[in-house]
């Protein structure tokens, strides 16, 4: 097992850590580690909502969800030599849940989906699915299977949902400016359209007293993916990939976290990979002045080869129609919320229920495509689900669908 340069105790809380992370992009955090060029080494992770979401049949925990905590981030590790400009290699060697019993934490042999409730930040679907609904998987090596969604069980592809470079003070000032001009064409849109700096609940690493505060009150948040990677949220980014990241200030101060299992294209309920804590082993190098070289202004990679060995998908096609038949010119946004919209009235005539068949979406490794975006005025896009995943026959045939009760997933009082 490589050397663990960051360690994370499940037991405690992330801000009671003997080495603390952080829950926002600023370059002021300072490296918790560094690392040499060439070296290897572990990460351990702490899942997203730190220990707050818990294995049971209740989706409360997920409605009063508490966004102002995450993500927790492991780091930042800073390379020893790389400096702004350079490209950082990361190789993704291995990855897992918490490795220990079955246990209280999410990663120690279970993991959830929610569906975030509309007014504490939504999902891709809010305006179908305004309330907040849970589902909990048990892990059966690299099965996973849901006592909430029966019927269903599949090969995860873990993954981390987030990992990334810390941002220039340049870099940023422009991610503020540029989300502030957003948030104030509709600033009382529900959800909210950005996220500005908060500095309630801000974790700024082994930073302290004034300059602390400062940073808080400047740091961006971790949901959106940005520049520097971040919450891209790749499903294949898994055991076997190469991530060139853009170097911004020296040390490059990479940091990680957000843990998934599976997840399917799009993570379309917001909280809708399977989550969990875990572990994370890299290896780092560095091209220097990699970004100049090869163009670089964003990450690049390539993905391993670890996907699960599905052949045979059930697709379904959207338009970039509303349901009350406007027409958008090209919108493949609205094509692939129309795509989900269709797959999940689909499975309904098997018994689940929409929301049900919302999470299944978002933890399962369904595939998402833009497959056509020139034929104006209608973009298509499709959505592929894996038959493989259920326990049934799930495509159309001359008769009629089995319609087996599948019970109900977790809901919220």
């Amino acid at each position: 097992m490589p050397e663990v340069k960051f360690s994370v105790d499940q037991s405690r809380k992330f801000a009671e850590q003997d080495v603390l992370g952080h829950n926002r992009w600023h370059p002021d955090v300072p490296p918790a580690v560094t690392v040499r060029p060439g070296e290897e080494f572990r990460v351990e992770c702490r899942e997203w909502f730190d220990g707050t979401i818990h294995n049971d049949d209740s989706a409360n925990d997920v409605r009063d969800a508490d966004l102002s905590i995450v993500h927790q981030l492991s780091g930042p590790i800073a390379v020893d030599g790389a400096e702004p400009g350079d490209l950082l290699i990361v190789d993704v060697l291995e990855l897992g849940p918490v490795p220990q019993e079955k246990g209280p934490v999410a990663g120690q042999g279970w993991g959830y989906t929610g569906v975030f409730a509309r007014e504490n930040g939504g999902g891709f679907l809010t305006d179908h699915f305004p309330d907040a609904y849970k589902a909990i998987w048990d892990f059966h090596g690299q099965v996973a299977t849901s006592r909430h969604l029966p019927g269903v069980s599949f090969t995860g592809i873990a993954h981390p949902g987030l990992i990334g470079t810390a941002p220039s003070h340049d870099l940023l000032a422009r991610w503020n400016r540029r989300e502030g001009d957003l948030i104030a064409t509709n600033p009382s849109a529900v959800p909210p359209l950005a996220l500005p700096p908060l500095a309630q609940s801000a974790l700024m690493g082994s930073l302290t007293g004034a300059d602390a505060e400062r940073a808080a009150s400047e740091g961006a948040r971790t949901a959106p993916p940005r520049e520097n990677g971040g919450n891209q949220d790749i499903k294949n980014l898994s055991r076997g990939s190469r991530v060139f990241f853009p170097v911004f200030v020296s040390g490059g101060n990479l940091s990680m976290g957000d843990l998934h299992f599976s997840q399917g294209d799009g993570e379309i309920t917001f909280c809708g990979a399977i989550e969990m804590g875990g572990f994370l082993d890299l290896h780092v190098d560095v091209i220097k002045g990699g970004m100049e070289t090869f163009g670089i202004e964003a990450p690049i990679f390539m993905p391993g080869r670890v996907n699960p060995q599905y052949t045979e998908f059930i697709t379904f096609a959207g338009l970039s129609v509303t349901e009350s038949g406007e027409q958008h010119y090209l919108d493949s946004t609205l094509a692939y919320r129309r795509a989900c919209l269709h797959a999940i009235d689909y499975l309904t005539k098997f018994g689940y229920t929409r929301e049900q068949a919302y999470l299944i979406l978002g933890a399962a490794p369904i595939e998402g495509r833009f497959s056509g975006v020139v034929d104006i005025p209608n973009a298509c896009a499709t959505l592929y689900i894996p038959t493989a995943i259920f326990d049934f026959d799930v495509r159309p045939s001359a008769g009629t669908p089995q319609r087996v009760d599948r019970g109900q997933c977790a809901v919220s009082s």
